[in-house]
């Protein structure tokens, strides 16, 4: 079936000056919703408005930056006025030199969404036939080619977005349902007309921010299934090595008032009976990646909701420069394609994510070490007799994890401390924000690889303990996690290979395939 086709099937959001949220783009990045283009009238006019104020200042011969003159370091160079409709497709020409993967088209459906959210706050003094356009290219599932290399995050995501504009334009390249085709061609045969564009547009599409803030977006929800997922591999976990519950107490926890770590803590003893005191001749306490996971896997979940205000600010916000204040008849020369604010968020989050692979690791490491897991089998092989001496469990997929947490733990440098000076100097200070955002899309890989692990690991523990202490039944929550996981993943008895486990888990883990937690 055609994209176009599904529309009418996907929750519709819609694209006016309005407040739009993560949950919007990332459910358009992932073919859940579709966008549309408000057809309120005074929108449509707030928008004209901008575009006929820019032609009005042509007219009287007025002076804009990236429209009468160069751009960048080049803006003292006046344009002659028989050149000023040429400018724009040098914009995007010149750019077209990014490398690297291409972004994928999840990954390019949430630019564009994200582009087009900045370009309806009115300050861009764009089209409404340009907004349109782009809104065509969702629509048919016509999606630039875009290089995910080659921004520094200001001015913006100028060499990304030129492949935006370029394809509005009919140039370039197109995945069109997983096939490369070039745009003229894509264009002409979904019946849409390649667009001119005017003066300032193509500056409107391509200095802003929509490439690291939609990575953010789209990371921001990984990110946040992650803190349950890691919950729940380590209630798992807990019970598996005969763990104390006690650990996770609600007193304990009121006496530390951080809401994310009290969260955590709060989902913990749902899975498990936080309430019972220790039992005689049991460890008091439990290493520190049981015990203190709450405060590991609460500092996300304490960031989390800052992190949303800063990504969702930027989503919000026209980004892109000059700002056209039609209204007050104003051009306002600025920065607000700066990504600061998504570098940030990016080095931050991936800091908090590593360190979930860094705990999960660690609790992997317990539970494969007959000297700490408390009467589990080494490796947790479930072979028993005589073909237990050739069996060896477990023993390769910690080394996998541990390979994927050393990734994942490598890659928490700060991108944002790395600005060059690019551009004649113009661009003297850059956020590196699309670098960032990039880098914490792969820990959150990695680390979803090392949680794909830890479930083979809890899911063979927990089966383990119960084989040990028949008498030993988990909480409901769990017992309904295991039997999901079982679902997916046999026993482990005779070794065998588990990529494939591997590989259908991190399906599961993306597709948020577990509905875990109540806030309590």
């Amino acid at each position: 079936m055609h994209p176009a086709d599904l529309k009418t099937t996907l929750r519709a959001v819609r694209f006016d000056r309005e407040r739009l949220n993560i949950e919007d783009i990332v459910d358009i990045a992932n073919g859940s919703a579709s966008a549309f283009l408000s057809d309120a009238p005074e929108f449509r006019a707030a928008i004209a408005r901008g575009a006929d104020f820019l032609d009005r200042l042509l007219r009287e011969d007025g002076t804009i930056y990236g429209v009468t003159t160069g751009y960048g370091d080049s803006c003292t160079v006046t344009v002659p006025p028989e050149l000023v409709a040429e400018l724009p497709h040098h914009l995007y020409t010149y750019h077209g030199c990014g490398l690297g993967e291409y972004f994928t088209p999840a990954q390019t459906r949430a630019i564009i969404a994200v582009r087009l959210a900045s370009l309806c706050k009115g300050y861009s003094g764009v089209s409404v036939e340009l907004l349109e356009q782009i809104v065509r290219l969702l629509e048919h599932g016509l999606l630039p080619l875009i290089p995910s290399e080659g921004s520094v995050g200001a001015s913006g995501d100028l060499t990304p977005l030129s492949y935006l504009a370029a394809v509005l334009c009919g140039e370039r390249e197109v995945w069109r349902d997983g096939v490369h085709v070039p745009a003229a061609q894509a264009l002409a045969e979904a019946g849409i007309a390649p667009l001119r564009l005017r003066p300032k547009e193509g500056l409107a599409i391509m200095n802003g921010t929509a490439a690291m803030t939609a990575l953010a977006c789209m990371a921001y929800a990984r990110a946040e299934y992650l803190t349950r997922v890691v919950t729940r591999i380590t209630a798992m976990a807990s019970f598996a090595l005969d763990g104390n519950a006690h650990h996770f107490n609600a007193m304990l926890f009121s006496v530390k008032p951080h809401p994310g770590q009290q969260c955590v803590a709060g989902w913990l003893r749902q899975d498990l009976p936080a309430d019972q005191p220790p039992r005689n001749g049991k460890r008091l306490q439990d290493r520190y990646s049981i015990r203190c996971a709450p405060h590991v896997i609460g500092v996300l979940a304490d960031a989390l909701p800052w992190l949303r205000g800063s990504i969702e600010n930027e989503l919000n916000s026209a980004n892109d420069n000059p700002i056209i204040d039609a209204e007050g008849e104003h051009v306002l020369h600025g920065g607000h394609f700066y990504g600061g604010h998504i570098a940030f968020a990016m080095d931050s989050m991936k800091n908090a994510v590593a360190n979930l692979a860094d705990l999960l690791d660690r609790q992997m490491a317990l539970l494969v070490d007959s000297r700490y897991n408390n009467g589990l089998p080494a490796n947790l092989s479930g072979m028993q007799g005589p073909r237990a001496a050739i069996n060896h469990g477990l023993k390769a997929l910690q080394i996998s994890a541990s390979a994927w947490t050393a990734e994942a733990l490598k890659l928490t440098m700060p991108a944002s401390v790395f600005s060059r000076s690019t551009e004649c100097h113009n661009q003297d200070k850059v956020s590196m924000g699309t670098i960032a955002a990039r880098d914490c899309l792969r820990v959150l890989e990695l680390t979803e690889q090392v949680t794909a692990a830890l479930l083979i690991t809890v899911r063979q523990g927990v089966w383990l303990r119960c084989r040990l202490n028949p008498s030993t039944m988990p909480e409901a929550s769990l017992q309904a996690m295991m039997d999901a996981l079982s679902a997916d993943v046999k026993a482990i008895e005779e070794d065998r290979r588990l990529e494939p486990d591997l590989r259908l888990l991190l399906d599961r883990i993306r597709a948020r395939a577990w509905n875990l937690y109540e806030q309590e």
